[in-house]
């Protein structure tokens, strides 16, 4: 008889943000992962919800394709947040924020800084993953139609893969749409909370989910310009 198959891993990014480091740019950089097992539990209730949207003809989103944080209305917003508290796991979501005000000039290009940046974020998260009992690790991210920041991420991805996983547990690094999966929805909305707060002081929303979030790594903590 061969030995049951070991679970996959899927760690889905979002980011929040921009790399614009002149002082019309954002104060701060997020990034977040979300780390999941199927089943994914939380994929069923969403399709629910988005489907009695639109049959109840929910405003400003009747359409509603997809959930984005940033565009759905407090009402959704608050509903989907409840469900993330009660369907993701506790400890499943990492997030690291950059202070871009102390980020050098050197660091900033997109090549330089999504290697450093994600690869520091992964680490963590792989760090606290029982890889002896993970059969392979699915980083998902957005579509990204920058080809040197698609370049980026998927270095910085292999890099710190090939350092921190056993030689025999296979990765693999995906860009898909976010319309077309619920994951990378999920990311978005935790994402959103982790900046706004940060951002813009403004911890609500993160309140309500603050059971899932493992870690906020804030790489500038102790206001050196230099990362470490």
């Amino acid at each position: 008889m061969e030995p049951p198959l070991l679970p996959t891993l899927y760690i889905f990014l979002d980011e929040g943000g921009n790399l614009d480091f002149s002082t019309t740019g954002t104060k701060s950089f997020s990034l977040t992962s979300v780390s999941l097992f199927r089943p994914f539990k939380i994929h069923t209730d969403l399709d629910t919800y988005k489907y009695n949207l639109i049959e109840h003809r929910i405003k400003p989103r009747i359409e509603m394709e997809y959930f984005h944080c940033a565009e759905d209305n407090r009402y959704v917003r608050g509903k989907v947040f409840s469900m993330l508290a009660n369907l993701i796991p506790s400890d499943s979501v990492d997030a690291l924020i950059v202070d871009k005000r102390k980020t050098v000039s050197a660091l900033q290009a997109p090549e330089s800084f999504y290697p450093r940046m994600l690869g520091f974020l992964l680490k963590y998260a792989i760090a606290r993953a029982d890889v002896a009992k993970i059969g392979e690790v699915v980083v998902i991210t957005d579509q990204i139609p920058v080809r040197k920041k698609r370049n980026a991420i998927e270095k910085a991805v292999k890099l710190m893969m090939s350092k921190a996983l056993p030689t025999s547990t296979p990765y693999r690094v995906m860009h898909h749409s976010s319309r077309a999966h619920y994951g990378l929805q999920v990311a978005d909305y935790f994402n959103w909370a982790i900046f706004r707060k940060w951002e813009h002081g403004d911890a609500t929303a993160h309140a309500r989910i603050a059971s899932q979030i493992r870690s906020e790594f804030d790489v500038f903590r102790k206001g050196t310009r230099y990362y470490y």
